[in-house]
């Protein structure tokens, strides 16, 4: 998920204050999973729309298996659902429900066992305040008008509000879907469209079927009037979905779509893991894009933009951003809110690797450099902050006020790891982590092995102080240099604020390019106190100094004091 032209406002967003201290060992990290005695396997979901009221109409199955001996009841997520039946699926046994909370409880006909699935079906209706969402006609004031709209939005926990489900991203399930909508509507759902069914009342039910587990916040669906232009990749089906009249955009917008799933498979070695990709825009969605599985979910507000030179490469970064959750994000998901830097700071970080196959290196360190910039920016003027690793995510409801932590900051933190392991080890510990997790979950351990096992290299410093830790280095140098010896002498201090969970002193390997008139030598340093001193030899008198020419670590401040005459 991204917002393009509005992330900029989460600068003066409040975050929320930290529970915890220190930076260093397990201890220092909360544990945001969220236990089950039940993994669900499949969701069938059948919907239709009393629409001058609002309300959705569901009958929805769960199939799930119990993880314990004796299971007897089944407590799914559930808010703002009137339930008018819930049975068995088989046989159609009423059970005993009863809403509590955010949740409906079950207790099922008896005990069931692991190596037995159980089918619960729920018939219900809901009138939801968030996950679903109605949208009038609107005839083109200043906009392209576009017809009335029924669209979802999961993340982070809205799938809740119109099916009873396990709304967490740890918990993966396939899915099946029967939307009914009018007979001069399209319906966008995820997976492949199976068939649809003529009614009687002249509506029409769409089957949709998602056979490789995902999780709940990826399940979508989209109705309007909607033009389609489609093309494909290999044998990959691609779906652009516009409002009648503005299919020029297409072109202008997705476009490259096929050439970068290209480039991140070359990138990867992962081949795109789904069977089709559909990309549509809708109105007054809330943020630039949503990742919803095979069925990206796009503001029309954002993509509309393009035809504006000034916004075009922005609306290429996000096309590049949503289609990259299909490996970061989809294929491979973070386990908990805490770890949602794994999603998006990847999706971030991709949208600048296909800066660099399209335009070459110096674009791809311009995207590093702007969103090392955002960053800090807002790292300057937020005073209550949270790490890559959020600690802050049992606020669910804040998770992306923060987003150029867990976006830019994420981005940029994983450029650096590949400077610090180099291209080659990079990338092979990318292929490991998507295969070695295929369809399921992860953890910042999770990158941390596939990158220890790629390069050989320990990092657990580099993991501690940029994905546990907090803020980034301000280093201040002094210079002074002895004629005599023809020594250069820095005097280097670190003098980022602390509070406890930055570090005091930033590990940080960096190279130094010293200018005396043509001749320039180049030194490799590590900074690794509050204070160090370093002696270099040099040719004649110093007349520039260069720190990290190649931007390997864009998230430090460097001031560089000049020399004394």
């Amino acid at each position: 998920m991204k917002n393009l032209f509005n992330r900029r406002n989460a600068i003066i967003l409040a975050a929320f204050l930290f529970l915890t201290s220190g930076i260093h060992g397990q201890q220092a990290r909360p544990d945001f999973n969220r236990a089950s005695d039940f993994d669900i396997q499949h969701y069938v979901l059948r919907v239709s729309f009393d629409r001058p009221t609002h309300k959705v109409i569901g009958d929805t199955t769960v199939r799930l298996k119990p993880l314990n001996e004796n299971f007897r009841r089944v407590t799914l997520d559930s808010v703002g659902i009137s339930y008018s039946s819930v049975t068995l699926e088989q046989g159609g046994t009423p059970l005993k429900f009863r809403p509590q909370g955010g949740s409906v409880i079950v207790d099922l006909d008896r005990a069931y066992s692991p190596n037995e699935t159980v089918g619960i079906r729920f018939q219900y209706s809901a009138v939801p305040k968030k996950g679903i969402y109605f949208m009038p006609e609107q005839k083109g004031e200043g906009m392209p008008g576009h017809s009335a709209q029924i669209w979802t939005q999961g993340e982070p926990d809205e799938a809740r509000h119109w099916f009873p489900s396990f709304d967490f991203p740890s918990d993966k399930a396939t899915t099946e879907q029967f939307i009914t909508a009018n007979r001069n509507e399209t319906v966008v759902g995820n997976g492949t469209l199976v068939e649809k069914t003529d009614n009687p009342d002249g509506t029409v039910t769409h089957h949709f079927k998602m056979d490789v587990p995902h999780s709940t916040y990826l399940i979508s669906f989209v109705v309007g009037e909607y033009a389609v232009v489609k093309e494909k990749y290999k044998e990959i089906p691609l779906g652009y979905y516009v409002y009648p009249g503005t299919e020029s955009v297409v072109l202008k917008a997705y476009g490259r779509t096929g050439e970068m799933i290209r480039v991140f498979e070359e990138f990867t070695q992962v081949e795109f893991p789904f069977a089709k990709y559909d990309q549509t825009i809708v109105s007054a969605f809330n943020f630039g894009g949503m990742e919803n599985i095979t069925a990206t979910t796009m503001a029309d507000t954002e993509i509309l933009l393009v035809n504006n030179p000034l916004f075009a490469g922005g609306v290429e970064d996000l096309v590049s951003h949503e289609l990259a959750h299909s490996w970061f994000g989809n294929l491979v998901t973070c386990k908990n809110w805490a770890e949602l830097w794994l999603n998006e700071g990847f999706a971030t970080f991709m949208e600048a690797a296909f800066r660099e196959k399209a335009y070459g290196r110096r674009n791809y360190i311009v995207k590093i450099l702007s969103d090392a910039e955002e960053f800090k920016i807002d790292d300057a003027v937020n005073t209550k902050r949270n790490g890559l690793f959020n600690r802050n995510a049992g606020n669910v409801s804040a998770l992306f006020e923060r987003a150029a932590t867990t976006y830019d900051k994420g981005g940029v933190v994983l450029h650096m790891l590949r400077e610090q392991v180099g291209d080659a080890a990079f990338w092979r510990a990318v292929n490991i982590y998507l295969n070695r997790h295929k369809f399921g979950s992860v953890e910042s351990t999770d990158l941390r092995k596939a990158m220890e096992e790629a390069s050989g290299q320990d990092l657990g410093w580099f993991f501690n102080q940029w994905v546990y830790g907090l803020g980034s280095p301000k280093v201040t140098v002094k210079q002074a240099y002895n004629p005599g010896s023809k020594t250069l002498t820095l005097t280097v201090s670190q003098t980022q604020k602390l509070d406890r969970l930055t570090p005091p002193a930033f590990r940080l390997p960096l190279d130094v390019e010293v200018h005396s008139g043509r001749n320039v030598s180049a030194e490799k340093i590590e900074l690794r106190k509050r204070v160090e001193t370093f002696r270099i030899k040099v040719a004649s008198r110093p007349t520039k100094l260069v720190f990290d020419k190649d931007e390997k670590i864009p998230l430090k401040m460097v001031k560089i004091l000049p020399l004394a005459k």
